[in-house]
């Protein structure tokens, strides 16, 4: 199996890739996918620099990424759910760092899958999963709905961007910080954009003086702007700040939870949800899109193209 890999922490340089690796063994309750697209997300670099290391095992060598779009090539015993043949998608995260996506193959537990429906491309089924379930595990997480006014820190990332058309499917009002040269796309999707950086919490003010009702961090370092901007009784969570707990907040890490996706998957269907791409590189390109994606300055996902259509 051909993969990209690395067999121990650091910087860009341990990327390699391998044409040698054994396949993986298809156990009960899982498929084996044969990966089309993946994505690159802020958490796979850092996995790889070993800032996770104080949570999650690993298991060396270790193939990085956690999103996948393809087709299923078997399935293991008990795993009624898929057959070979079948499109799906998925957040593939597994209890430990070892398996992932930037392979020609990856398991993915059948909880996890959804099915890719006919009208989603691959480039979208492949960059949705982990962002898209994020957007929508701290809006759930923060209760929002019809009447809500919500501000999304980071609303031209690649989570913003999903957290800002999911929050608008659930009928709220969304406020997003971004750069300027964003604006334009946060109106398009429906969001109200207002520059981040000093004086942010007099333009969300200006825009909803008596605070917002919820505030989606998706960045972090941005907690007191979030406090001064809430109105009573609001709500705040953040993806990427443990102390919000402190503070009254939730910290959210997102679950694989196929039922979720598929949910997100039929909104995109629909067109009722867009995956913005800022980029596809091939698996002897993955450190070029981490090395993109570290500058944290790319709207939307970058892809990783592993076999053709």
């Amino acid at each position: 199996m051909r993969a990209t890999t690395y067999d121990r922490y650091g910087d860009l340089d341990v990327l390699e890739v391998r044409d040698d690796l054994p396949d993986p063994k298809v156990g009960p309750g899982e498929a084996l996918v044969e990966v089309r697209r993946a994505s690159v997300n802020p958490v796979d670099w850092k996995l790889m620099g070993g800032g996770l290391d104080p949570m999650m095992e690993a298991t060396f060598p270790v193939v990085p990424g956690w999103d996948v779009a393809g087709v299923v090539r078997a399935v293991g015993p008990d795993t009624p759910e898929v057959r070979p043949g079948d499109e799906v998608l998925a957040y593939a995260r597994k209890d430990w760092v070892h398996g992932g996506t930037f392979a020609e193959l990856v398991t993915v537990p059948a909880r996890a899958l959804a099915r890719k429906p006919a009208g989603v491309d691959w480039d979208t089924a492949g960059a949705l999963p982990l962002a898209g379930l994020t957007a929508l595990r701290v809006l759930r997480r923060l209760e929002v709905g019809a009447g809500d006014t919500v501000l999304v820190h980071a609303a031209a990332g690649g989570v913003g961007l999903l957290a800002v058309q999911v929050a608008r499917e659930l009928g709220a009002r969304v406020v997003g910080t971004a750069s300027e040269a964003n604006h334009g796309r946060l109106r398009e999707l429906g969001a109200e954009p207002v520059a981040y950086g000093d004086g942010l919490v007099e333009r969300v003010r200006a825009l909803v003086p008596d605070g917002v009702d919820a505030v989606a961090d998706l960045v972090g370092g941005v907690l007191d702007d979030t406090l001064a901007v809430l109105g009573d009784g609001g709500r705040h969570a953040s993806i990427a700040d443990p102390s919000v707990l402190e503070h009254g907040g939730t910290w959210v890490w997102v679950r694989p939870d196929g039922g979720e996706l598929q949910w997100l998957a039929d909104l995109a269907a629909r067109g009722s949800l867009v995956v913005d791409v800022a980029g596809s590189y091939g698996l002897d390109a993955v450190g070029e899109a981490f090395a993109r994606s570290r500058e944290g300055h790319v709207r939307g996902k970058l892809v990783i193209a592993v076999s053709d259509d």
